[in-house]
């Protein structure tokens, strides 16, 4: 028996269950409880299939089952959904509406995790920033930073970070938490998708060139330490060279120490794909994608030399890629470190490395007693 779950199912449901025959069930992403259900028709022949979006489904009371992980690191689900409606972006479509996890279940599931021996968890949302929980009984309502804030206070050995935040709804407040707590990891994930702001305004991402300035000023000003990555978007509907350019330019001020980077492709649904001509030819798309590839590679490598030298407190995940005479653990800036391994310890561990070398990708050191 074969079976299509999560957002694209929505999508491709014709094609998979009428078109190509090619699965018996097909689920939507707010259909899991509805599984046993869907299995049983399946069995009977009958066609199987779930695909309704919701506004209140959470999956809160939902543990789970954490198989294949390394039992250090953990993510948990903060929301469900997008209300924002880049035009470029299908997940508003296939994900349905925002809403937020009641705070009682995260905090239970953080806490479960630390108890297990997990030391990192990554709190998730399509946009965590608008975060917003209200009380039932109460009325108390719970903003992203309060969320924040929360979590940090299980245990100060339990290390909190975050995805993805929207550089329209980054407040000050969050930033100040950051700073406040040493268990919050000092790194961001925050999408320019563009530096021009004729572009942004035609992605619908409701910021501007000089906003989304302004808030990575507040990020380096509130939290010196911290790094910056990004997603970016080259050959967007009618971009033209010098556009082009602004995105060069705003990642050269910005710095990012890593960056997600694609050409615009087109999405059936979207309001790009249905407003707006996809105009740029593909071989000046690529060329494109191969300048920003190529500057942003020479920028983290600047970052990551930045670095030698330093000492960072470093948590153990597990043994390097390349060889299991080293480990491998992250620092609170979100890069990647391999050392070298002896026998006092393990992963989950907190240990002090002193970089001694570079690449783009990682760093490289050894074990200092702080």
């Amino acid at each position: 028996m074969i079976g299509v779950l999560g957002c694209m199912a929505e999508r491709m449901k014709s094609k998979l269950l009428e078109e190509e025959k090619l699965v018996d069930i097909v689920v939507g992403p707010d259909a899991y409880r509805d599984l046993p259900k869907l299995l049983n028709q399946a069995e009977e022949g009958e066609k199987s299939i779930n695909v309704l979006l919701s506004r209140e489904e959470t999956y809160a009371d939902i543990s789970p089952l954490r198989l294949e992980s390394n039992g250090v690191v953990a993510f948990i689900s903060i929301m469900r959904g997008c209300d924002n409606m880049c035009s470029f972006c299908v997940v508003p479509f296939t994900r349905g509406r925002e809403r937020s996890r009641d705070v009682f279940s995260i905090l239970a599931e953080a806490e479960d995790l630390f108890n297990k021996g997990y030391r990192d968890i990554t709190l998730l949302g399509q946009n965590v920033d608008s975060y917003k929980w209200t009380s039932p009984d109460n009325g108390l309502t719970v903003n992203f930073a309060q969320l924040l804030e929360k979590v940090a206070n299980i245990h100060p050995k339990l290390r909190v970070r975050f995805t993805t935040s929207h550089p329209k709804d980054i407040t000050d407040e969050v930033l100040h938490t950051m700073a406040h707590y040493d268990n919050i990891c000092k790194y961001i994930h925050l999408p320019v998708q563009s530096g021009n702001s004729r572009i942004l305004d035609l992605m619908n991402r409701t910021y501007d060139r000089e906003w989304y300035m302004d808030r990575v000023e507040a990020v380096y000003r509130i939290i010196p330490d911290c790094a910056i990555s990004s997603d970016v978007i080259t050959g967007f509907c009618s971009e033209t060279e010098e556009e082009h350019l602004d995105t060069l330019s705003i990642m050269q001020w910005a710095q990012y120490s890593m960056s997600y980077m694609f050409f615009y492709s087109e999405r059936p649904g979207t309001l790009a794909a249905r407003k707006l001509k996809d105009d740029v030819p593909e071989e000046i798309k690529k060329r494109r994608l191969q300048e920003i590839v190529e500057l942003q590679r020479n920028i983290s490598l600047q970052h990551n030399l930045k670095d030698v030298g330093k000492i960072f407190e470093v948590l153990i995940e597990g043994d390097s890629k390349k060889s299991d005479q080293f480990f491998k653990g992250r620092t609170s800036q979100n890069k990647m470190v391999v050392f070298p391994k002896t026998d006092s310890f393990k992963p989950g561990d907190y240990v002090f490395v002193k970089i001694e070398d570079a690449t783009g990708a990682t760093l490289k050191g050894v074990m200092v007693q702080n």
